[in-house]
């Protein structure tokens, strides 16, 4: 007997909250739910620690499905993590979206000072794909299906 009814969202913690939301809203996201704050007992309770207190948006893609959870805590502080974290490092290490014209993002990203991690790799004649290092050393898988919708001139 399944437990898991469906996949929801997929949280991470940001020290900039609006910069790393126009990095996502930029890319195609669009805001699910109002910025809010939240705290108090749910919270504490949840998280396991007392006193804490996170702001939060919820980005979804065009059309539903699952939603990207941006939070920034106000208490207590934050611990940063490392900007420069590889994809063999344990830990969450890329979000992953689907795109239309992989070079197209490339390129906007590269104009607002995102870089490649690697490079484009092709994978047989399926996907083409790229990580992309955003904003506070979030990776950011980007992938074009070969065999799909033609890139824009």
């Amino acid at each position: 007997m399944a437990h898991v009814r469906r996949f929801d969202h997929v949280g991470i913690t940001v020290a900039d909250l609006d910069t790393v939301t126009a990095f996502f809203v930029g890319l195609g996201l669009e805001v699910a739910c109002a910025r809010m704050v939240v705290e108090g007992e749910f919270l504490d309770t949840v998280i396991g620690i007392p006193d804490a207190r996170t702001e939060i948006v919820m980005l979804r893609p065009p059309g539903g499905g699952t939603c990207l959870e941006l939070s920034s805590f106000h208490r207590p502080d934050h611990v940063p993590g490392s900007p420069a974290a590889m994809a063999h490092e344990l830990g969450l290490r890329n979000v992953a979206f689907e795109v239309d014209d992989l070079q197209a993002v490339v390129d906007r990203l590269a104009a607002d000072g995102y870089g490649l991690v690697g490079g484009i790799g092709q994978h047989e004649q399926t996907w083409r794909m790229a990580y992309i290092r955003g904003p506070e050393g979030i990776i950011v898988a980007l992938a074009q299906r070969i065999d799909g919708p033609t890139p824009s001139p």
